[in-house]
């Protein structure tokens, strides 16, 4: 048995980082260990699928997938929660930890990689993390060949030259709307973090990280930039707050960025798996979308359903969803 956890990430994975940001407020022993620093017959032992971040327990167990860990280890270490009491706002905490893995990939993946000075940058980074002591000139091949690969991969997440204008003023909305909710708490359910703020603030983080992303941050939103750099060693400030606190500002981000865009996009990418299609299109707002469809994103949205369907009492709380567009298809 080792002592404490062993986390192995990468400092450029929003969802390495996310975890770690759960286990520092969690203070939950634990040792950082980069992706290419670690053991690969370790690596080897408990990953499942060839991705992290990947949690090796002081038992020998290895969890994998940014959400189960953090479900684990809430149930593990329960104080002080994550969830806020309040249900309706509960439930709202964990859309927006769902809306922030797989909605704010797409704002996160095309900024670092749409453009050449964020290619050059990100390419770069990779390459120094993955061969800290190969030479400039070995470096400089190696990050040509990451930036090769990872800009071929951008389809991915939907990236594209029809769907860029889309990805790029979307964030841009989103990052107006949270630096509204933001001006008035430091966490987006209150006085702590919760749930969402995991799950949203790693792809923001990455964002900052990013010359052109990181330029909109700080030039234009000091209070999300605040949020970024607390969430990076989170503490509690003081209580969650309820649903009617935090509706005056998280309804617009409910209803604009989760109702509008996420949700469409949600139910239309399970069809496109159901029906074994190649490629989907819907309409999101303004614009269509088009993209192969994502197999992974079945999978979390089975585990929100079970969350919702597990939710008591749901009347309020389904007036709210069904006034921000986020209803429809929650059941199965």
């Amino acid at each position: 048995m080792v002592e404490g956890y062993r986390i192995i990430g990468a400092e450029m994975s929003p969802y390495s980082v996310k975890v770690r940001a759960y286990f520092r407020y969690k203070d939950i022993p634990h040792h950082w260990v980069l992706r290419n620093a670690a053991s690969q017959a370790e690596y080897q032992k408990h990953a499942k699928i060839p991705v992290i971040p990947l949690v090796v327990t002081p038992e020998g167990a290895g969890i994998q997938d940014s959400t189960p860990i953090i479900d684990r280890m809430e149930e593990l270490f329960p104080e002080p929660s994550i969830h806020p009491d309040d249900p309706v706002a509960r439930f709202i905490s964990m859309l927006i930890e769902e809306f922030g893995d797989e909605w704010g990939n797409k704002w996160m993946f095309h900024y670092r990689w749409a453009r050449d000075v964020d290619q050059r940058a990100s390419a770069g980074r990779i390459a120094r993390m993955m061969a800290p002591k190969a030479s400039e000139a070995e470096l400089a091949a190696f990050a040509e060949q990451v930036r090769t690969r990872m800009t071929g991969r951008v389809w991915f997440v939907g990236s594209s030259e029809a769907n860029a204008p889309q990805i790029e003023s979307g964030f841009q909305e989103m990052l107006g709307l949270l630096e509204a909710h933001l001006a008035t708490r430091p966490y987006l359910f209150g006085g702590r973090p919760a749930y969402g703020d995991f799950g949203l603030w790693g792809q923001f983080y990455e964002l900052w990280t990013d010359p052109t992303a990181g330029a909109l941050i700080e030039g234009n939103a000091p209070n999300v930039l605040a949020w970024i750099h607390r969430m990076l060693w989170p503490r509690a400030e003081g209580a969650f707050q309820s649903w009617q606190q935090i509706a005056p500002t998280m309804m617009p981000i409910l209803t604009k960025q989760v109702g509008r865009m996420f949700w469409p996009w949600t139910l239309a990418n399970e069809k496109a798996l159901a029906d074994g299609a190649e490629e989907f299109s819907v309409r999101l707002g303004d614009h269509v979308w088009t993209q192969k469809p994502q197999k992974y994103h079945a999978r979390s949205l089975g585990m929100l359903r079970a969350k919702y369907a597990g939710t008591p009492g749901r009347k309020d709380l389904d007036m709210i969803l069904a006034a921000a567009g986020c209803l429809a298809g929650m059941l199965a």
